[in-house]
């Protein structure tokens, strides 16, 4: 019996319609501003979240590393939420690549507000660093694929508006956002001055993700792209795989979430177990039971035939995606259940 994956949303494989866009992509040379089917995408990305321009990117990270080389100096910082994407898994990245400090502000359940982000704002003045960047993250991976709402990511614009700092969406599930809460991508998008996607998690594409802002600012991201080793080639390739699922794959993020609440119900009620209502498709399982962490949990479910992760000594994250159904998810349950009763 085959296992089923529940460690990401990128496990995802590419369907067959997606193998065949791909076998039948027209390439040129990207790093010379030729392929049109990478323009197509840019082209359809940058419509989709409302902005002038956009450039496809190897990976979310480079984007998100990118953006911060573009808007802040060597030895100034960047607002973002303690345990996001940023902070927790790009390996220190904007220290080590774009010399810039992170300035991490703890928020509940992940979420930012608008008064957590004026109060880390640094004041003018000659003795502290300067605040250039404020970073969001929409959906929040680490808090269980929670929503930000528009109306604070409104408010956190506004403060920023105020203090003339610029804001970044990394919104590597924005469309798992989108679909959750009927609110397009361009109104989320809206509130910030540069947006990314992923089209490799829940979309299913293999590789890539897009960055999109203003014109000018995505002419230099482009140039940076190169400086940081991201430039491709026939990379149309990889591009009409990420046509394809915008266009095959957005809508069906809705059975993903679905999945997602119907595994937590079925594990609500296993002793040792607290569960997190998940928002979209990441479901965090909290192991209370005593003498049982999460590396163990996930070493019996393997043993099982079920993939999960162990997001902390205490915590198991599930992640559900397209290459799982409603029968996969019921055995899931079945095997979280006697994971923690044996």
């Amino acid at each position: 019996m085959m296992p089923i994956d529940l460690r990401s949303d990128t496990v995802t494989r590419p369907s067959p319609g997606m193998r065949q866009v791909i076998a039948n992509a027209e390439v040129g040379d990207d790093a010379l501003g030729d392929d049109p089917t990478v323009h197509r995408l840019e082209e359809r990305v940058a419509d989709l979240l409302g902005k002038g321009k956009a450039v496809f990117f190897p990976t979310g990270v480079m984007a998100n590393e990118v953006t911060i080389a573009l808007y802040v100096p060597r030895g100034e910082e960047v607002i973002a939420e303690a345990t996001s994407h940023f902070v927790d898994w790009e390996l220190g990245a904007a220290g080590a690549l774009s010399g810039v400090q992170l300035r991490t502000v703890p928020a509940p359940g992940g979420l930012l507000t608008a008064a957590l982000v004026e109060s880390a704002i640094r004041p003018a003045g000659p003795l502290q660093i300067r605040s250039r960047l404020i970073c969001l993250e929409n959906t929040h991976n680490a808090a269980g694929g929670r929503i930000l709402p528009i109306e604070a990511m409104r408010e956190i614009r506004e403060v920023a508006i105020r203090h003339s700092i610029p804001v970044y969406l990394d919104g590597s599930r924005l469309w798992n956002a989108a679909v959750a809460t009927g609110i397009a991508e361009r109104d989320f998008a809206d509130l910030a001055d540069t947006v990314m996607v992923g089209l490799s998690k829940g979309l299913g594409a293999p590789v890539g993700s897009v960055l999109a802002g203003e014109d000018a600012l995505m002419d230099e991201a482009r140039r940076l792209r190169r400086r940081f080793g991201g430039a491709m080639r026939q990379a149309g390739i990889l591009a009409a795989a990420g046509l394809f699922a915008i266009e095959q794959n957005r809508d069906r993020l809705a059975d993903d979430h679905a999945r997602a609440r119907r595994l937590a119900d079925l594990c609500a009620d296993i002793p040792g177990l607290d569960v997190v209502p998940p928002d979209t498709n990441i479901l965090m399982l909290d192991v209370t039971r005593p003498g049982l962490d999460a590396p163990a949990v996930v070493d019996r479910l393997a043993g099982q035939g079920v993939l999960v992760t162990a997001f902390t000594r205490s915590r198991v994250r599930a992640v559900t995606h397209l290459d799982v159904d409603d029968a996969d998810i019921d055995r899931a349950a079945r095997a979280v259940r006697v994971a923690l009763q044996n």
